[in-house]
């Protein structure tokens, strides 16, 4: 209104220009709230470049496990290595075993087929003479029947044809190599009273009383020289 009173003209209802409505003041950008994770899009977010202390990290992590497979394929190696030794030990010592008892079998086949057998026989001059019974080159059994021992010979008493009382002398006779004892009342012939050393002997009952070769000799208790 006028100092007389009258009515001023609204400028907004009259023809001249509205003024500028009031400015709202800006309102601030949302950002993220409080307590909340940003993603980023790994196709396009730019990787960050490690730090230096990060790269030394991973090259010290890096050489840890280069040397830990070192150590692992040292450890390896090594048990191998010892386990051929050991491999190739036990395959020798086997083998020379096995060799030894080869050897030893083969030896104890031919001493057997190679064996001389021993029996009693007349003593005929200092040659064997006839095979007798085994009983006359018997100490117990020579010495229970009147007769005596002395110097590996065996004395029996015996009647003569004429009456009188003499002796017969036996001694212990040795076959040849692989030949067998002649029957009891037989010549002698090709035997000796000389025992062959490192030979396998026998007995007329089959019995091993020296064994010759690889084995130990087991001499009886009766020697014919």
């Amino acid at each position: 209104m006028t100092e007389d009173g009258k009515p001023v003209a609204d400028e907004q209802s009259g023809g001249g220009t509205p003024p500028n409505p009031p400015q709202q003041p800006e309102q601030p950008t949302a950002g993220p709230a409080r307590g909340q994770i940003r993603h980023q899009d790994a196709e396009s977010t730019t990787p960050r470049e490690p730090t230096l202390a990060e790269q030394r990290a991973r090259i010290a992590a890096e050489k840890r496990r280069e040397e830990k497979e070192r150590a692992e394929l040292q450890a390896a190696e090594q048990k191998s290595q010892k386990r051929r030794r050991v491999m190739i030990g036990g395959g020798v010592t086997v083998g020379v075993v096995a060799l030894v008892a080869a050897m030893y079998s083969a030896s104890e086949v031919s001493n057997e087929a190679n064996a001389s057998e021993q029996y009693c026989a007349t003593d005929q001059s200092g040659q064997p003479g006839v095979r007798d019974e085994d009983q006359f080159c018997d100490p117990a059994y020579v010495q229970s029947h009147g007769g005596h021992v002395s110097g590996g010979m065996f004395f029996m008493p015996i009647f003569l044809p004429g009456g009188g009382m003499g002796q017969a002398s036996y001694r212990y006779a040795y076959t040849p190599a692989g030949v067998s004892a002649p029957p009891v009342g037989s010549p002698a012939s090709g035997s000796s009273f000389t025992k062959p050393s490192g030979s396998t002997i026998k007995d007329t009952s089959g019995k091993t009383i020296q064994r010759g070769g690889f084995g130990i000799n087991n001499k009886s208790g009766s020697s014919g020289s």
